[in-house]
């Protein structure tokens, strides 16, 4: 941080552009408007997912690093009062694990104008904790649930514990937490086999599934493109089972790309990040847990609000640093680029 200035430490991200219009809002140079905000709570979690992280886990952030509640209550009224943000995804690591989770909550709903909320979560813990996440503000919820086999919910997390996101589940669906949104991961040679029978038991219980595909933001690096379960082969094998027909319901800036299922009114999402980019209609802004602006999931620079916070800045010259790193913003991941680097931070550091 260059205290001397007052301004913020940008790890590689943009600097201030004269170019920048007068709008208040997160505007890019692409006139990309982000309205969806991406909030990391912990980088901790409570899982080992082989596609994640190690199996001895990662070194966590220290807590001094880590937004306080008050801070990030900060970060997210600017949001939303100043900025123009109208959804809040909470995510981690594992956000269940941040304590106070729900006071946290109850602040971000008590804003006007009142932000859409919603939580990504494993599931576990999540059967105790449902109902007091509908009561503090929360509109619904992902779970990320991988399979329905409990040896290879134990072999990809490696840990014995699908029977409590089942649960966690059907806790959060009766608390009125809904539409309950799945999250699933097809591995080659490990689950791969599982998509019609994960899309079967979605129909059954009334929840809506999504599949992503498998993205280089894994702590070890070992993501490999060519060993990656596409979204053609998703479908592929969706429709050995099923009728899939493409919704014609404007998909605006949503991540999924949704189909039909068997003439409706249910629904499938895929998440094509890698085969399928939809960077030109990315609507997204993300603060990690340590209270950095990230413009993309895979961006190589940070913007540091955290030093900003604890150095005295007003929150007109927070909101102006934000919209000078949005406005920054690059056109796409560019996963697809010959010099495309994986970001430092693993995904449980970034927030999903």
């Amino acid at each position: 941080m260059t205290t001397e200035l007052g301004l913020p430490s940008l790890r590689g991200g943009t600097s201030r552009d004269p170019a920048r219009p007068a709008d208040p809002r997160l505007v890019d140079g692409f006139g990309r408007v982000a309205t969806d905000l991406r909030i990391s709570l912990t980088d901790r979690c409570n899982l080992r997912c082989t596609y994640c992280m190690p199996a001895e886990g990662l070194d966590w952030m220290p807590r001094e690093e880590q937004l306080t509640d008050a801070e990030l209550n900060r970060l997210i009224a600017l949001a939303v009062r100043d900025l123009g943000i109208e959804e809040l995804r909470f995510t981690g690591g594992e956000p269940l694990l941040r304590k106070g989770l729900e006071e946290i909550f109850s602040a971000a709903s008590a804003l006007e104008p009142r932000p859409d909320i919603s939580l990504t979560t494993n599931g576990i813990g999540l059967a105790r904790r449902a109902e007091a996440l509908a009561a503090s503000g929360v509109n619904r919820l992902n779970v990320s649930m991988d399979t329905l086999r409990p040896e290879r919910f134990a072999q990809i997390t490696r840990r014995d514990r699908l029977s409590d996101v089942i649960d966690g589940m059907a806790a959060a669906h009766a608390a009125g937490l809904s539409p309950v949104k799945i999250n699933a991961v097809l591995l080659r040679g490990v689950n791969d086999d599982e998509a019609a029978d994960l899309l079967e038991f979605a129909l059954t219980h009334g929840y809506q599934l999504r599949f992503i595909e498998q993205m280089p933001l894994d702590a070890q690096h070992g993501w490999r493109r060519t060993e990656m379960i596409t979204a053609e082969e998703i479908l592929a094998r969706l429709e050995e089972r099923f009728v899939l027909t493409p919704s014609d319901e404007d998909r605006g800036g949503a991540p999924a790309e949704r189909f039909v299922v068997n003439g409706g009114p249910a629904t499938v999402g895929v998440i094509a990040s890698v085969t399928r980019p939809f960077c030109g209609a990315c609507d997204r802004t993300r603060l990690t847990a340590d209270g950095q602006v990230r413009t993309c999931l895979f961006a190589t620079g940070e913007t540091d609000l955290r030093a900003m916070l604890r150095g005295g800045a007003t929150d007109a010259e927070i909101a102006d640093v934000w919209r000078d790193a949005m406005w920054g913003k690059k056109a796409g991941h560019g996963i697809d680029d010959p010099g495309f680097l994986q970001p430092a931070r693993p995904m449980s550091a970034i927030g999903g």
